[in-house]
């Protein structure tokens, strides 16, 4: 319509330049046809060439893709050697054989993500469609591929009967089928032969190496490997958030892996996945334990000691030096080398990104991160943690239209919308930050995370009444964003109430909080985040020399060198302890600190200009400075 709309008007506007012409100059006269024939050739080549610039334009924008969410498709062309894994339909009698079923189809997805000439799509986002779905090519197109293995799987009496075929999803013809009737001591030839069919299929070129990754066998002992598959189950439900109990299946699925490597103690990737489990445990605070870390330690220098080159080893033993220690420099050589043998897993890519954010680097994290979304386009965490990237970059805009295409795949996940309403406030648009979280149910707040924000955005508008009554009804701790961090109730109540003035109610709240924080102090993994809140509370109380000592020795133990991510959570509540007893310069240094770093998820102008916290600091002529500056830095973001 608006091409037509165009090309109408510029023959028109052609028709009265050439009548005006010709009545001016006194002109031979033209006809009308060929005054109508001009004006539409005109139109026309004006139309065909405002077509072309647009499309050129869009095309030319490294950006443009991603600002649809609706498919992989929309960010490249679907590439002809691309295949996804759907799940494998449990045919057994015995319905808790689930798990076999689900490790077929993860054994062969991941023989064939080892061949570098194919694009093979992440279990992540192939396990949301069901194993036969009725429009094989919309769900193509929502992976961004050609191809997909459909496929059954019956096992009874110690034999397995697995049927699977290959379709061409563009055009909905059967490329390979092939059924297995099959000891179960025989399933790995299968997983060989099907990922060799596969390969072949769609003319997929194998290098030496790759070819004899396929052929592998990872143990001789059936009951281990049963053990195993049981194990990966088990660690699948963590991983997706579907466990009820994280603590209970934690526990049995380690107990899983430790019968399979006590079945088969040669078995590498049994001990490989034992010790990612255990980092990630250890990680995500299900267990906090010493003995968790020395078991994943263990298990990961057993696998590499058995299987020198084994992907998955190298892989369990990055995020050991990654989860464990924040060894990031160890954790990035052990994922490079996984990357050579899984070149087509995005975990592992999306591994190599998360590292680089840590490092403060999270430029080169958002590459890595887009990569990893291509292989695993249906995972909505993708898309939340590069926006998380463009947050720390403070690049807001970018970071919004990220959440938006992750909500897209995943409406209403609360943890997208309270990141998106936390990015809208630094941002500075505050009505957008409260309008994002009244999308939220109220019994969507199991650990208070929305309830948490919903009192910084109460506190930010200096309205303490409205902040008291958000956590009126609040648990005793409330999630924070990075690390399973929980922020004490009574630190919250307290600077409520101070900030109305209340001061015999301030003191009792900080009271309250100071002996909850003494608790968390004696475990070494949360030990630092309690400094910096008792920071807070000290200073709540007036107990300046005290406030100063927790808040600095909780950025002495993590400094943003460390982990810019969490490092920049302590030094800012050093400078709010700092801004709060009188340290007006060092407060200001620390700001300083802050802006010029990828930390938009601390501080940002917005933040600065209304946040109560610094009003100690308004009049001081250097926090003036610091505003301008900090300004003009973020007027060169947006240009």
């Amino acid at each position: 319509e608006k091409l037509l709309i165009l090309a109408l008007a510029v023959g028109f506007v052609v028709v009265l330049v050439l009548a005006w012409y010709h009545g001016e100059r006194g002109a031979q006269k033209v006809s009308g046809t060929e005054i109508v024939i001009l004006a539409l050739l005109l139109a026309i080549g004006g139309m065909l060439l405002w077509r072309f610039e647009r499309t050129a334009s869009s095309n030319s924008s490294p950006d443009a893709a991603q600002r649809n969410p609706g498919s992989a498709s929309s960010t490249q062309a679907i590439p002809a050697k691309s295949i996804a894994v759907l799940p494998f339909e449990n045919l057994s009698d015995d319905k808790s054989n689930a798990y076999f079923a689900s490790g077929m189809q993860d054994e062969i997805l991941t023989r064939l993500a080892g061949i570098h000439d194919l694009k093979v799509i992440s279990r992540t986002s192939t396990e949301q469609y069901a194993s036969r779905p009725p429009n094989l090519k919309i769900v193509a197109e929502q992976l961004g591929v050609a191809t997909v293995l459909e496929g059954s799987v019956q096992k009874a009496n110690g034999k397995v009967r697995i049927n699977l075929q290959l379709i061409d999803a563009r055009s909905d013809s059967h490329l390979w089928a092939q059924n297995y009737d099959r000891d179960l001591a025989d399933v790995f030839a299968v997983q060989s032969d099907v990922a060799e069919k596969v390969a072949d299929a769609l003319r997929a070129q194998l290098l030496p190496g790759e070819s004899a990754r396929i052929a592998s066998v990872p143990t001789q002992n059936q009951q281990a490997y049963d053990l195993f598959l049981k194990g990966r189950y088990l660690f699948n439900q963590l991983q997706t958030s579907s466990a009820r109990d994280p603590v209970a299946v934690g526990r049995e699925a380690t107990d899983a892996y430790d019968r399979a490597v006590a079945a088969d103690p040669q078995f590498a990737l049994a001990y490989a996945q034992l010790s990612y489990l255990q980092s990630y445990l250890h990680w995500y605070g299900v267990d906090r334990s010493t003995a968790v870390v020395d078991s994943a330690r263990d298990a990961a220098e057993r696998a590499l000691a058995l299987q020198p080159d084994l992907p998955e080893a190298h892989l369990a033993m990055g995020y050991f030096h990654y989860w464990c220690h924040r060894d990031y420099a160890a954790a990035l050589r052990e994922f490079d080398i996984a990357r050579t043998g899984m070149p087509n897993s995005a975990e592992v890519i999306a591994a190599i990104g998360y590292v680089h954010r840590r490092q403060g680097l999270p430029d080169w994290g958002i590459p890595e991160l887009r990569q990893a979304s291509v292989l695993d386009p249906r995972n909505s965490l993708l898309p939340r943690e590069i926006a998380g990237s463009y947050v720390a970059l403070r690049r807001y805009a970018d970071a919004d239209a990220e959440y938006a295409r992750s909500l897209a795949i995943m409406p209403g996940d609360t943890e997208a919308l309270v990141q998106r309403a936390t990015s809208m406030m630094f941002s500075g648009d505050l009505p957008a930050a409260e309008r994002i979280l009244a999308a939220v149910p109220a019994d969507m707040d199991p650990q208070a995370s929305v309830s948490l924000l919903r009192f910084k955005l109460a506190m930010i508008q200096r309205k303490p009444d409205a902040a008291l009554a958000v956590i009126a009804h609040a648990p005793d701790w409330l999630m924070t964003r990075w690390e399973h961090s929980v922020a004490p109730l009574g630190l919250l109540r307290g600077q409520a109430f101070a900030m109305k003035g209340e001061a015999d109610s301030a003191r009792a709240a900080f009271l309250r909080a100071e002996q909850a924080l003494q608790t968390e102090m004696q475990d070494p993994e949360t030990a630092i985040d309690a400094l910096s809140y008792l920071g807070l509370v000290h200073a709540g109380l007036g107990e300046k020399a005290a406030a100063l000592k927790a808040a600095r020795t909780a950025v002495d133990r993590l400094p943003m060198s460390r982990d810019i991510i969490v490092g920049a959570f302590q030094l800012e509540r050093l400078a709010r302890v700092e801004a709060q007893v009188g340290e007006s310069g060092s407060a200001i240094d620390h700001l300083r600190q802050l802006l010029d770093s990828a930390a938009g998820e601390t501080v940002s102008v917005a933040t600065l200009r209304i946040d109560p916290a610094w009003d100690p600091l308004r009049k001081d002529p250097r926090f003036r400075k610091l505003m301008t500056d900090a300004e003009a830095a973020q007027a060169r973001i947006h240009r």
